[in-house]
This record gives structure tokens, sequence and C-alpha cells, in this order.
């Protein structure tokens, strides 16, 4: 089965951008203006920045597989375990944190429209890069570097 290269339009690029930095931006206000003990906003960081990160990896290990690149299966399950990890560890966090429904679906939202917006822009970038193998940007050089004299 061959798959039809289509690039994503400017509008799209632009929401995923809007929708990342976004989500981000008002996840990190939201930390920053909280009442929190300082450990609990940095366990709250760390769980946004292994979200955005697994996300990311993971739809390019979906994408690398859809293309026939590939990947090893222990990486996908890798991936797939620390995003599945994320989304729990925000759980658990957010179900026993001292704070009002209306907060805590605040920390959730702003979390997903995150995620959302990583694999949205990782997907555009991929879309808009050159096929796997052609052109020049990711060839990499098959003659040995020469040696200094």
């Amino acid at each position: 089965m061959e798959s039809k290269m289509v690039k994503s339009s400017p509008a799209f690029n632009i929401m995923s951008w809007m929708a990342l930095v976004g989500g981000a931006v008002v996840y990190l206000i939201g930390l920053w203006r909280s009442d929190m003990m300082l450990n609990e906003k940095g366990y709250y960081l760390s769980v946004l920045l292994l979200g955005v990160f697994s996300s990311i990896s993971l739809q390019k290990t979906v994408r690398d597989r859809m293309e026939g690149i590939p990947t090893s299966h222990i990486y996908y399950i890798s991936c797939v375990t620390s995003f599945s990890i994320s989304i729990l560890l925000l759980a658990i966090g957010l179900w026993n944190a001292d704070l009002l429904p209306s907060e805590k679906g605040f920390y959730a939202i702003a979390y997903f429209l995150c995620l959302f917006g990583s694999i949205a822009v990782q997907k555009n970038v991929r879309d808009n890069q050159t096929p796997y193998g052609a052109g020049n940007q990711n060839k990499v050089s098959e003659q040995p570097l020469a040696e200094e004299e």
C-alpha cells in the first residue's frame, strides 16, 4: 500500500503551534500562580515535560512504522508506556492534590491541549519534510571521512 504525501495547510500549522505553546504557557502560568509547594510544582512540570517528549516520540515512531521505516518493537512499547505513565502520573497527582475541582480541570485541559499540540506539530514537521530517502536534507554521506595527514 502506497501512502500519498499531503502537506498540511499553513492555518493548521499555526493552530498546532498555538495549541502547543498556548497549552504549555497556560499550564506554566497556572503552576507559577498556584499556592503549591515547590516540590509539587516540580512534579507537575516534570509530568508535562515527560508527556510532551513521550507524545512526540510516540508520534514519530508510529509514523515511521506507517512509512515502512524500521523501528524496534521495544522502542515502540517504551514510547507507549512512557506516554501512558505521563497521563497516569497527572491523574494521580490531580486526584490527590488539595485543589478545587475547577483548578484540577484547568491543569488537565491545559495538559491535554499541550499534548495535542505537540503531536500535531510533530505531524506537520514530518508532513513538510521531503519523503524518506529523497533529497539531500536527510541524506548521510556514504563516503568515509578523509584522514588528516
